[in-house]
């Protein structure tokens, strides 16, 4: 029996349904998923088996027009997973088209793509009528030559499992690169981090959009067979932590409750689940945080 093994890169603008789509074919909750753009900041693994084949997905920021330097890093991790990758997947709105930051991701994977096998996916395709999805697949092949073309919906699974099927067959063969028990590459510290950090992005909606970061200070596995959890929240002004704790502390309370259900889910166990707040004025500057997300900080420079 041959074996299959190899990496997929997920590429397109924030919010395509990279994570969604990640998720999907993983069949767990593993990158984070929100309406807000620019959630995903590490480049997040999924392991997907298929046959005889494993399907190994880096889920890369979105690509868009970097300012900050935090910004510059993700974008940098994004064309590095791409570049690392044996296939790479542009995923694309279909209800949005072609658009000015695909035609830049476009351009970019002329130059970077190359040797690469690279397909398109246009994603939540059950938002537009058939002549519309008809022309934007002759436009963006038109565009770029890309090897196969897959109409999905991440969201409900359309066209998934096709897609996951063309991908097992054009991973390389050899023998498989994680143990077949393993969804994620992350540690479980990180992954944690990045559930409460959905929630508190939820929560907060528009007020605190890209200025805080969640870190897992401790965890200690107890004799019970429960697991405490010891986690800061680092927002960069005072102003901020009053509206993270919210009025008599109810806004951390419930982002507290909502992430403990949620690990306790995926964890399957009891969990005890400690949110702290800390303020650290400069948190976007230093170098260890970038790490603690998987970042390269030299790479926002």
């Amino acid at each position: 029996m041959t074996t299959r093994a190899g990496f997929v890169a997920l590429i397109g603008e924030p919010n395509a349904g990279k994570s969604t789509l990640l998720n999907r074919m993983v069949g767990a909750k593993v990158s984070i998923v929100t309406h807000k753009v620019q959630t995903t900041r590490a480049r997040i693994r999924g392991v997907a088996i298929e046959g005889e084949s494993q399907i190994v997905f880096v889920d890369t920021p979105g690509l868009f027009r970097p300012r900050r330097r935090l910004d510059r890093a993700m974008v940098a991790a994004a064309w590095t997973g791409a570049a690392d990758a044996d296939v790479i997947v542009l995923l694309i709105e279909a209800h949005r088209g072609k658009t000015e930051g695909v035609d830049a991701i476009i351009d970019t994977l002329k130059d970077k793509a190359q040797g690469r096998r690279v397909a398109l996916a246009i994603n939540k395709i059950d938002r537009v009528e058939a002549p519309v999805l008809l022309k934007l697949t002759e436009e963006m092949n038109a565009a770029f030559p890309f090897e196969e073309t897959y109409l999905i919906s991440a969201e409900k699974g359309y066209g998934v499992a096709d897609l996951r099927k063309w991908l097992a067959g054009a991973m390389p063969e050899g023998p498989w690169l994680y143990p077949e028990d393993q969804i994620a590459d992350l540690p479980m510290r990180m992954i944690a981090a990045e559930m409460t950090r959905e929630k508190l992005t939820l929560r907060l909606h528009q007020e605190l959009p890209y200025q805080l970061t969640v870190e897992t200070e401790s965890w200690e596995e107890r004799k019970d067979g429960s697991a405490r959890i010891d986690q800061v929240v680092y927002v960069a002004r005072d102003g901020h932590k009053g509206i993270l704790l919210g009025k008599g502390g109810e806004t951390i309370k419930a982002v507290s409750k909502a992430a403990r259900e949620e690990l306790e889910e995926f964890l399957g166990r009891k969990v005890h689940l400690f949110l702290q707040v800390k303020v650290r004025p400069n948190w976007l500057e230093e170098a260890e945080r970038y790490s603690e997300m998987g970042l390269d900080f030299r790479d926002g420079n």
